[in-house]
């Protein structure tokens, strides 16, 4: 059910692959309630994908960039806005990718180089999103900008390795741009911690299915779908979460603040 809730606003959605991407439902999802949008993913992603499909579903344009580069950046801010007729209303920063994890370097003995591209990629990304926006004065008054983390950044989680240290830098991002961008545009910066879900990047972790199978079994909700984090995307887009900043907000079922559930009690049982 459509609420008009971003009726007229206006924005960039990044990281959308196929229809397992959360990206991908936050663009049906943010269509539905009005918005207009440009859609950006890496060119070597774009080839991988189906984002084409989903592009002429919401009836816009897709801006190739890598996130990592500033002068790719710059362009599809200023692509956007061109397209879009104004400033920018909305961000959803979608990106992350270990090539420790993709070629099964243990945390232990981690490829520094690859570490290294998994901060960029995954974390400061993120700054530069949010870098270029302020310096292009690409924002509208009291925006929202909102990255997708994982609750490893705060708790070990051994098959996350050094994506939870990019997701932990990306929450600090979240604090320190938010502190800067609310103070000079009224822009908010959140993260939606989110259950284990289901995409073509999380399945690729080793162990991924079975965590993600013990999270439902604790999470008194059970697992929060990409249907359900789109639904809670659109709502910190909307006017409704206007004071909402430099927050790492859990969309978890519940998993978070749950100890151990009545489900797991009874898988250990003799």
């Amino acid at each position: 059910m459509a609420n008009n809730l971003l009726k007229g606003k206006r924005g960039i959605i990044t990281g959308a692959l196929d229809e397992n991407s959360i990206a991908w439902h936050v663009a049906e999802r943010a269509y539905a309630e009005g918005a207009t949008f440009t859609l950006t993913n890496a060119p070597i992603a774009m080839r991988m994908g189906k984002i084409n499909e989903l592009a002429k579903a919401c009836n816009t344009e897709i801006i190739p960039a890598d996130a990592t580069s500033v002068e790719d950046l710059e362009k599809l801010y200023s692509q956007s806005m061109e397209l879009l007729g104004g400033k920018i209303d909305f961000v959803l920063h979608s990106i992350g990718m270990s090539p420790n994890i993709r070629k099964g370097k243990p945390y232990g003995d981690l490829n520094y180089d690859w570490y290294q591209k998994s901060i960029d990629i995954s974390a400061l990304s993120f700054h530069k999103m949010m870098h270029v926006a302020e310096k292009l004065n690409a924002m509208n008054e009291w925006g929202s900008v909102v990255g997708l983390s994982y609750i490893a950044a705060q708790k070990t989680f051994p098959f996350y390795t050094d994506m939870a240290d990019a997701k932990a830098v990306l929450e600090s991002i979240a604090r320190g741009f938010g502190y800067r961008y609310g103070k000079a545009k009224k822009v908010r910066v959140n993260t939606i911690s989110q259950s284990p879900t289901k995409t073509t990047a999380g399945s690729g972790i080793d162990g991924f299915s079975a965590f993600a199978d013990f999270a439902d079994k604790m999470s008194p909700l059970g697992n929060a779908s990409a249907a359900d984090c789109a639904n809670y995307c659109v709502f910190l887009f909307s006017d409704l979460s206007r004071m909402i900043t430099m927050q790492n907000l859990y969309h978890d079922g519940g998993y978070s603040s749950t100890g151990i559930s009545e489900e797991v009690i009874e898988m250990f049982k003799a």
